[in-house]
């Protein structure tokens, strides 16, 4: 596999960010799924699934910081930076027993993976009709890719890269871990759901229907882990579900109310007193209070704004505007522009994170059918890795961080 514009400099970077491992739809219509009916394919038999404990801890657990937290959740350390325990190294024993990869998934079906080092493609394999995300499980022992036309999830060992057979699951558009642990949460977009699974089993536990949410995406947990934001990307609103519960506590309508690609990724600040909601047609991002009550402001970024990834000190905030060939990073607590990384285009910014040693943002072009590697440092672009069309929810493994809360790769 080719690899153009490489910097001098990635072959060292990336030798440090091994290190660090090893110690601790060429238009708008793509995001739209018009052929998706819903409609379940023939279901396979479900495998037996690696266990889904707790990852184990080194230390003592910490008091608690934040009041009233989600039982069963891991304690908020410190109340200034839900992401206190995801810096640079500081790798989970199941995030330190993986092989570094970087998985790319296809909405023509297929998964490719990328060794960090050598930029290679190592592996390609189906994992379904239309895969849109790699989802790292709240214990980080395994990644899922969620074909949400096929109905399936399929596990990948994250130790030797290796699939396993595909799980049935209704409509996994994107997927969430509730920050207890006790449920996976399949965002169904054409279902206009949330269904919630045992997260050993794969047995359906509850479904909550949104009818007023229409293109359910994207999400984010308050720091007590006791509510959820998630984005209608085609009705211009937010709904916040009350996690014990199950049930959805309001909807905030945007603003603007941009029905097309409106509201996508949702990030809490550090500090956890707003969320962050991307808005592609918006330009931009709209900032929520923290508990989830109103929009309290708007920033400008860019054209297509979409994808939202905390710098691995959570000083910085960077935003892919998808439509600018653009990454905008912001002060991740104020929301203030700090400055603008321009991808030489064509190229079309999207999904994917932060490596585990901080000095390098992943990213999938979701209509160059590419994968771009940018410093963090200064935005250069470092690498760009030629893959299949449509490129979606790419996952940069392994992540810091006690737990994940899924996407692709949210972790705390």
């Amino acid at each position: 596999m080719t690899v153009r514009n490489a910097g001098a400099a990635l072959g060292a970077a990336l030798l440090v960010l091994v290190s660090g491992c090893s110690s601790g739809a060429a238009d708008d219509a793509g995001d739209h799924h018009e052929g998706h009916t819903g409609a379940a394919s023939s279901s396979p038999p479900a495998p037996t699934t690696p266990s889904e404990s707790p990852a184990p801890s080194t230390t003592a657990e910490p008091t608690p910081v934040v009041a009233n937290q989600l039982p069963g959740m891991p304690p908020v350390v410190d109340a200034a930076n839900v992401y206190s325990e995801t810096a640079a190294g500081m790798l989970a024993p199941a995030a330190q027993a993986a092989r570094p990869m970087v998985y790319v998934p296809h909405n023509s079906g297929e998964v490719w993976e990328i060794d960090p080092v050598t930029l290679e493609v190592v592996a390609r394999f189906p994992a379904g009709l239309e895969v849109q995300h790699v989802v790292p499980s709240w214990d980080m022992t395994t990644l899922y890719a969620t074909d949400d036309v096929g109905n399936t999830i399929t596990p990948i060992d994250p130790v030797t890269g290796r699939n396993g057979p595909r799980i049935p699951v209704d409509d996994p558009y994107n997927m969430y871990f509730t920050p207890d642990g006790a449920a996976a949460i399949s965002v169904a977009e054409a279902r206009r759901s949330l269904v919630f699974y045992d997260p050993h089993t794969w047995a359906e536990q509850s479904r909550l229907e949104i009818p007023d949410c229409a293109g359910i995406d994207h999400a984010d947990f308050t720091p007590d882990g006791r509510t959820a934001v998630f984005s209608c990307e085609f009705a211009g609103r937010v709904a916040v579900v009350d996690i014990p519960s199950r049930t959805v506590v309001r909807l905030i309508d945007m603003p603007t109310m941009n029905h097309h690609m409106g509201p996508q990724d949702v990030k809490l600040s550090p500090d956890g007193s707003r969320f962050y909601v991307a808005d592609s047609d918006q330009g931009g991002l709209w900032v929520l209070d923290g508990a989830a009550t109103q929009v309290i402001g708007e920033i400008p970024t860019g054209p297509g704004a979409h994808g939202l990834y905390p710098s691995r000190d959570a000083t910085q905030l960077y935003v892919t505007n998808r439509k600018d060939n653009s990454v905008s990073v912001l002060d991740a607590n104020t929301g203030a522009p700090i400055t603008k990384w321009t991808i030489p285009g064509p190229s079309s910014p999207d999904m994917g994170g932060v490596t585990a040693d901080g000095t390098q943002l992943w990213l999938s072009g979701r209509y160059d059918a590419e994968v771009y590697v940018l410093s963090t440092a200064d935005g250069h672009l470092m690498a760009r890795i030629p893959v299949a069309d449509s490129p979606h929810g790419l996952c940069v493994w392994p992540q810091p961080g006690r737990y994940s809360l899924g996407h692709t790769g949210v972790t705390r």
